[in-house]
């Protein structure tokens, strides 16, 4: 008999509702339901916890093969929660890109300035510029929300956050901008080497 059975048979003899089991073991009702669903498997502290108080051991509660399950599906969310992280300080820096001086700014002006202090570049490609670094910022601090939030916002997120690191490389070397282009690809390619890896 499985985890997500077994826990289910302990609450029913003892007449709790998955409201009240949660209380007692102070978790989420909905806690409760993933693992009685077999969605989920407790973290060792709840899995001590659900012990106590049914009065029964950790052996009975869960099987070697399921302590197994549990603890490659307990790493697999570290790494996704670790990479949403990553990802999300990661799209959070190309705001340096605003003050930064990694611009040039036309042939009469040998060095380079900031994203504001351009004076050679169009009025519409300079929005282009700031629409592409303000929505990867934003979509950076999504990404740092979701990654504390359980759920599919973090992964659409990601793929927000890459497309958004693409499509800044793109604009930003299409418009004859080396510096700020190779540091954009940079942090893409950073955040697509830990995403494959993640998912290892």
């Amino acid at each position: 008999m499985e985890f997500s059975e077994k826990l289910r048979e302990l609450r029913k003899a003892r007449s709790l509702t998955q409201e009240q089991l949660a209380e007692a073991l102070f978790v989420s009702r909905t806690a409760v339901s993933k693992w009685e669903s077999g969605r989920g498997y407790p973290s060792i502290d709840s899995l001590r916890e659900v012990s106590r108080f049914f009065s029964v051991t950790i052996d009975e509660l869960i099987s070697p093969d399921e302590v197994v399950s549990a603890a490659q599906a307990e790493k697999r969310s570290f790494a996704r929660g670790y990479a949403s992280l990553v990802c999300g300080l990661l799209d959070v820096l190309p705001a340096l890109l605003l003050v930064v001086p990694m611009f040039g700014n036309g042939p009469e002006v040998p060095t380079t300035v900031s994203m504001f202090a351009l004076t050679s570049t169009s009025t519409w490609i300079m929005a282009v510029f700031v629409a592409c670094v303000g929505a990867t910022v934003l979509c950076g601090f999504c990404e740092l929300v979701a990654s504390r939030i359980e759920g599919r916002w973090g992964e659409v997120a990601l793929v927000v956050g890459v497309a958004l690191s693409a499509a800044s490389v793109a604009v930003f070397i299409l418009a004859r901008q080396p510096y700020a282009g190779i540091t954009c690809f940079a942090l893409f390619a950073t955040k697509a080497v830990l995403l494959w890896r993640r998912d290892r």
